[in-house]
């Protein structure tokens, strides 16, 4: 009875270490872990002993005779990941740490940033003795994209968070929550209050189009629409136009997916979910009935996941629909599926997006999805307010170099739409006082160590993680290993003695906080909001119910979960 991986998988890879034969891949020393869209279990070498699934901090790994009938294919899905024999040790290489040569020695450390990366790299260092470790986030939670990123109905990822917790309670960590750097407190007084500042805030900007049009009303980033509907405090009083029957969606990714989704869903299903009040009620009103979603190139290209394709298609009550003859692949790819050599995840979500096509329109859903391949957006209309998009219909050409890429034809539309969610990416943004390398929108870095611009020298005492030290990529549970180079290569330097010396009076950072920032939240007041957040859902029928407005987060950090579940109450009933 082998297990199997789900599509909740976070490729944190715990179950990697934690198995006992090696039958869990890619691991995080192979080559394409950066790039794998989760773990695979080989059904052939597992043996059933459920270590993977203990280590599992999301429940992605199940027997293969519990699967649900949603979930049914990741059986194959798995199986066919070992298609081509991998080289494997009997057991995995579990990655040996660097060491603080000296155990007397102490090291601190501040961390910016609050979302896994952040997080992994807390951990990382609280494996060390004699360490302690200052997280500085300019909002009042942590938890970065598991908590406003993360979709509402995908509650089995932010599971996640139940390590992250675990991780927070650990002797010498302390959160230092609504504190901003850069502007409550420099890159330099940070670095003077310790020996080494790790900087993993993220990639919190958008990419644009740049066609004419985008500053119009009711055209917005996905990811503003993102935090709106997950209770982020800067976004808590937008409104989106949901007027219209119809919403395009300018990408195909997995954020893409989760925003059709939401937009498509049952308002009552999503009631008992994390979603802000907001958001739901809006939903609620909502006269959207259509989401079309453009992808520049076809099918075999889309920047969906097999994971996230394959769960919405299986799990979803909205109609899907897909023209076949939009379903045209490249001459690569042709070629390679008539020779079996296709890659297995490519060739499921190809196999998928035919099955779709093949569907009879009208399936009793009053909502759908609609895929559109080969179709790029040349221009955002309307005089004031979005009325629609002007679309071209593009060929997939392949280069001199192998890339599939779209050329435009004369064949063009227009689509009617009330509402233009551009989901192209997102991009770092620069802090002031750190160096950024604004090609890569990334703080330039050489394994984790901060350079004084690119290609430059070391920054003495400056490390980077996450999404600002790599970009945009890879899943949440990927930051653990990119945490760990960058942690390796801190103690390394400390070892060194490369690191500046800190501050005389380097315990009181907590002083100088807080006569910047009088409503600073720390560890106690985020389990004050944590509890109280889930007390008031549990009363209303949901997982929790999150606070919003940033008075009302401030007041329920400086009192007690039961004060604040009583205020909360009466908010709702405001």
């Amino acid at each position: 009875m082998p297990h199997v991986v789900t599509q909740s998988c976070c490729s944190d890879a715990s179950c990697v270490f934690a198995c006992p034969v090696n039958c869990i891949h890619p691991t995080p020393d192979a080559p394409d872990f950066l790039q794998a869209e989760m773990l695979y279990i080989d059904p052939e070498a597992c043996v059933d002993c459920g270590a993977c699934a203990e280590a599992c901090p999301v429940d992605a790994i199940v027997p293969h005779t519990k699967l649900s009938n949603s979930y049914a294919e990741y059986a194959q899905i798995n199986a066919d990941f070992y298609r081509e024999p991998r080289p494997r040790t009997p057991l995995a290489l579990i990655p040996v740490s660097e060491v603080i040569a000296d155990q007397t020695a102490k090291l601190r450390v501040a961390v910016v940033g609050s979302g896994p990366a952040a997080l992994y790299v807390a951990d990382e260092l609280l494996k060390q003795r004699g360490v302690q470790v200052n997280v500085f986030e300019k909002l009042p939670t942590p938890h970065g994209l598991v908590r406003y990123g993360v979709a509402p109905d995908h509650q089995s990822t932010k599971k996640v968070t139940g390590l992250f917790g675990m991780i927070a309670a650990q002797d010498n960590f302390e959160f230092y929550l609504g504190v901003e750097v850069g502007k409550d407190i420099t890159p330099e007084e940070l670095a003077a209050h310790h020996d080494a500042v790790v900087y993993a805030y993220g990639a919190s900007g958008d990419r644009h189009l740049n066609i004419p049009g985008e500053e119009l009303e009711g055209s917005v980033a996905a990811t503003e629409f993102v935090a709106w509907y997950n209770g982020h405090p800067d976004y808590a009083d937008r409104n989106f136009d949901l007027s219209h029957e119809r919403a395009v969606i300018v990408g195909n990714g997995n954020v893409a997916l989760d925003v059709a989704r939401i937009l498509t869903a049952d308002p009552d299903e999503l009631a008992q979910t994390d979603i802000s009040r907001h958001a739901l009620e809006a939903l609620r009103e909502s006269r959207i009935r259509e989401v079309v979603l453009l992808g520049r190139r076809g099918a075999a290209q889309a920047a969906y996941t097999l994971p996230e394709f394959h769960g919405l298609i299986r799990k979803h009550k909205a109609e899907f629909v897909i023209d076949k003859d939009e379903l045209v692949l490249d001459e690569q790819t042709v070629q390679l599926r008539s020779e079996g050599a296709l890659d297995p995840q490519i060739e499921r979500k190809i196999e998928l997006a035919e099955e779709i096509a093949l569907r009879i329109p009208g399936g009793g859903s009053e909502r759908r999805i609609v895929f559109r391949y080969l179709a790029s957006p040349t221009g955002i209309l309307g005089d004031t307010h979005v009325t629609g998009v002007s679309v071209v219909h593009n060929k997939l050409v392949t280069g001199d170099d192998g890339k599939v890429r779209p050329q435009p034809t004369a064949n063009a539309e227009v689509i009617d739409a009330g509402l233009v969610l551009r989901s192209v990416g997102y991009r770092g943004k620069p802090l002031a006082g750190m160096p950024f390398d604004y090609d890569r929108a990334v703080i330039p870095n050489e394994a984790g160590r901060v350079l004084n611009r690119a290609g430059g020298s070391q920054l003495p005492g400056a490390y980077v993680c996450g999404w600002i030290k790599r970009g945009p990529s890879g899943f949440i549970g990927t930051n653990k290993s990119c945490a760990k180079e960058t942690v390796d290569n801190l103690v390394a330097d400390f070892n060194a003695g490369k690191l500046p010396e800190p501050h005389p009076k380097v315990r009181e950072i907590g002083k100088l906080v807080r006569s910047r920032q009088p409503n600073v939240i720390d560890s106690v007041g985020w389990q004050r909001i944590d509890q109280t957040e889930l007390q008031v859902g549990a009363a209303q029928g949901s997982v929790r119910r999150k606070l919003t407005k940033l008075e009302d987060l401030i007041a329920s950090a400086q009192e007690p979960p039961r004060h604040g579940l009583n205020r909360v109450l009466h908010l709702g009933r405001k």
